[in-house]
């Protein structure tokens, strides 16, 4: 027989000190733990208070809520039991250390025990990542998302589908294996086929949704860019509500890409503070301006902020060196893989630049668009205006337009900073038509930044209008990807050759498991539970 697990032990609360601590015990010794330390086991998923003592001195160590949940109806599938101590730190210490001293425990290491209710089968993978996920939301709609993961919403699918995919497999099976009788229906090969080819539309359809499953997951990217001393590092500073860059008089202060985590409505989003756009001769600034280009290039959106006192060039460059950076191609099929449909292009009719409009708000919000649009009650982008509807209201709807899916580039949004200044020179120069929206803002002072958050909002609502999507890791599109070529290489089969058609039913059948962790998946399993906590 080979020899018992380990029963391990763990704090899986939060850190000390605290009102309640929690320490979880988990493998065939539990129930022993609870003997040693409380002098009985108490009746199953009930809980009783205890006197916990050192089983070596007998000495008090707490009084503390005890529950016992017997395999296999526990979290693990194991024996397991609950102690739910006063959260001090030298009480938790010496329950662990009176444990520690038990024969054939150990404390758990990271992620053992999801890793023990997976190997029990009480969890598949992709309901572990839902956990893993749950554990790392920071908003409303991960929180959301990884719930409905970790409740099956993928790995149930998938395990219909493989089951229908074994039944498809079977006919063809049966096929070859009993041509030779009479009472063997003739015609088990076009059945299985037209099984396999149902769920092979089933699958592709599930591929082709919009990416934004995994996008939730690390949030929105959007990027402050533009030429230096513009404002950018206090816009950031304005939007996060605190002081999170360096703000300088000085042109050149950011040097570095700085990263700030917003929940926005719920929906998280990333705002990077980059390095001010310009030629240099400094060798550090000109990395930090290689940075900014960089990820301005692979963010989701780009503000390009410019001064109301600045140069008319400050207005081609978000249009300009921006466009210019990375690898065209590669941002299409980045988009396209992820279904992102930002901002409608300057050169996509119904946008701005096609109605033929000078597009822009005050530093209030309000719309200072030509007569046409308010006539036909269009907003920039071709989209209608609900009556009464402010100008942060029409701009967040023409935010959210579509976008053909050749954009090579992000959507860049034409932010002009500084509108308190006495001496500007925005009543000279039009907006340009080919930015997507317009605003006129003071970061110091905030006028204009509401209207600015509305517009984000709209956007990043749009942007993530569907949290149905099946899909919320790149290893989920993998093994997807794998069953559908195999369901297509089935399909494709024209000889008749019934042996064929089933090796591809099985490694459909195959990739379907490796997708929930019913077949072979050591090699990836350390990668996924090395970033869970102690005690989960």
């Amino acid at each position: 027989m080979p020899p018992a697990l380990p029963t391990i032990f763990a704090l899986s609360s939060g850190r000390p000190p605290a009102a309640i601590a929690v320490v979880r015990i988990s493998g065939p010794r539990a129930g022993e733990a609870l003997q040693a330390l409380t002098g009985r086991v108490p009746e199953p998923r009930r809980a009783a208070l205890a006197r916990l003592r050192d089983p070596a001195t007998g000495e008090p160590l707490d009084e503390a809520l005890a529950l016992w949940f017997p395999a296999p109806r526990s979290e693990t599938g194991e024996d397991m039991a609950e102690l739910q101590l006063h959260g001090g730190r030298a009480v938790i210490a010496a329950v662990l250390a009176a444990l520690g001293r038990l024969d054939g425990f150990r404390p758990a290491e990271a992620g053992e025990f999801t890793r023990r209710a997976f190997e029990n089968g009480r969890l598949d993978l992709t309901a572990v990542e839902g956990l893993a996920d749950l554990i790392g939301a920071e908003t409303e709609a991960q929180r959301r998302q990884a719930y409905r993961q970790l409740k099956g919403l993928l790995g149930d699918r998938a395990e219909t589908w493989r089951g229908r995919l074994i039944g498809a497999l079977a006919l063809v099976e049966a096929g070859i294996d009993f041509s030779d009788e009479a009472d063997v229906p003739q015609d088990l090969l076009t059945h299985a086929l037209d099984v396999a080819r149902a769920l092979r539309d089933e699958i592709s359809a599930v591929l082709a949704q919009a990416g934004r499953g995994e996008r939730l997951r690390d949030g929105l990217v959007v990027a402050i860019a533009g030429p230096p001393n513009a404002g950018k590092s206090t816009l950031l500073n304005r939007i996060a509500k605190r002081e999170a860059a360096i703000v300088s008089p000085f042109a050149g202060t950011t040097r570095d890409v700085i990263e700030v985590h917003l929940d926005l409505d719920g929906y998280p989003v990333t705002l990077l503070d980059t390095a001010g756009v310009r030629e240099t001769g400094d060798p550090v600034e000109q990395e930090g301006v290689r940075r900014a280009r960089e990820r301005a290039a692979a963010a989701d959106l780009v503000l390009w902020v410019v001064s109301a006192d600045g140069p008319a060039a400050d207005y081609e460059a978000g249009g300009g060196p921006l466009a210019e950076v990375g690898d065209p191609a590669a941002k299409r099929e980045r988009l396209n893989s992820e279904g992102a449909r930002p901002l409608a292009d300057a050169s996509t009719s119904g946008s701005a630049a096609s109605q033929g409009a000078d597009r822009s708000v005050d530093g209030e919000g309000r719309d200072k668009s030509s007569a046409n649009d308010n006539v036909s009650g269009a907003g920039a982008a071709g989209r209608p205006m609900a009556d009464g509807a402010g100008a942060g209201a029409s701009q967040a709807a023409a935010a959210t337009q579509p976008m053909a899916d050749t954009a090579p580039a992000p959507p860049v949004w034409l932010i002009l900073n500084k509108s308190d200044l006495p001496q500007q020179r925005k009543n000279e120069l039009s907006f340009k038509n080919e930015y997507q929206f317009n605003l006129s803002i003071s970061a110091c002072d905030g006028s204009g930044i509401d209207a600015l958050l509305q517009a984000l909002n709209a956007h990043v609502k749009g942007y993530f209008r569907s949290e149905s999507g099946l899909i919320t890791r790149e290893r989920h599109r993998h093994h997807l990807r794998e069953t559908e070529s195999a369901l297509t290489r089935a399909l494709a089969e024209t000889s008749g050759r019934e042996d064929i058609v089933a090796e591809e039913l099985r490694l459909a059948s195959r990739a379907l498991g490796h997708l929930t962790g019913k077949v072979d998946v050591e090699d990836i399993l350390d990668v996924i539970f090395r970033d869970f906590c102690i005690g989960k």
